[in-house]
């Protein structure tokens, strides 16, 4: 080996060198920057948080605010971390078209999801409820009746009257009539009293006022009525009605009953039964059969 084959041995081992240093010291760098980027986007993404639950959280639902707070973070994370990767020469394509086959594959499952959230936008701009109401929802699944207890972005539940927690997808609730008896004041209740044919209607009629009157939570203005409502088979049908305060209605109704019923005792007026009288064509021969 000469000298000359020496030199160039060494200058290409030095430039190798020179190379693997270079590029070992802008991968370092690439990833310096990566770094530097993503924490950039922690920060944005934190300041966004920080903004929106300021200006937010007190004016919106709590259901409404969530949704806000998780698309606006997951969207600046996904784009600040495919732009921090950029420098890499990481190319997302290959994963955003996946990412949309798989969205094509889920649509028809999402649809469903979609159509609950969006119902649950327009319940909340529209408002027509709200945690803690007493509401009667009608539709031709079927009608439930209680309170209020939650309502989030997909679904609202509702505790009926016997206790049981419902839940009611938004879209379906959107598009169901709505009874909220706690958006009113007070509320008519109706019952219908039966009395016997013999008593005396007049005298009938005094004695549930008078039960309607000793209630508390029976408003005076309007005033209870009672009225014939109907000749039934074994009664004459007295309709009752009397307006009561929409937080108390249920239970004052449920007073109201126990005291008319007490009344009607009191002024001798006969509640009757189902009664029925059986007119034979033919005589009918009766035997007794007796001991021995």
């Amino acid at each position: 080996m000469n000298i000359t084959d020496l030199t160039n041995g060494l200058n290409t081992t030095l430039t190798t060198l020179s190379h693997t240093a270079m590029d070992t010291w802008t991968t370092v760098l690439k990833f310096l920057i990566i770094a530097l980027s993503i924490s950039v986007v922690v920060l944005i993404t934190l300041a966004v948080r920080t903004f929106i639950r300021r200006a937010l959280k007190p004016k919106v639902a709590p259901h409404i605010y969530n949704i806000i707070e998780k698309v606006t973070t997951y969207t600046i994370l996904i784009i600040g971390i495919a732009a921090s990767l950029a420098p890499l020469g990481i190319d997302l394509t290959g994963l955003l078209v996946a990412g949309g086959i798989a969205g094509i594959t889920v649509s028809f499952a999402g649809r469903t999801i979609f159509s609950n959230f969006l119902s649950g936008v327009f319940l909340y701009i529209e408002r027509p409820i709200k945690i803690g109401d007493s509401v009667s929802i009608e539709s031709p699944e079927g009608n439930i009746s209680g309170i209020v207890v939650d309502i989030d972005s997909i679904s609202t539940r509702i505790r009926s009257w016997n206790g049981y927690i419902v839940r009611i997808p938004n879209d379906r609730l959107f598009s169901s009539t709505i009874i909220n008896i706690s958006k009113v004041t007070a509320v008519r209740v109706v019952v219908d009293v039966g009395i016997s044919y013999k008593s005396d209607v007049d005298k009938a009629k005094e004695a549930i006022l008078k039960a309607l009157n000793d209630h508390p939570y029976v408003l005076v203005n309007p005033q209870p009525e009672v009225y014939i409502k109907e000749f039934g088979n074994s009664a004459i049908v007295l309709r009752v009605r009397f307006w009561a305060p929409s937080k108390v209605w249920y239970e004052t109704r449920k007073a109201c009953l126990e005291l008319i019923r007490s009344e009607l005792k009191n002024a001798g007026i006969e509640i009757p039964y189902l009664q029925l009288d059986l007119h034979v064509k033919e005589p009918i021969t009766v035997e007794y059969a007796t001991k021995n």
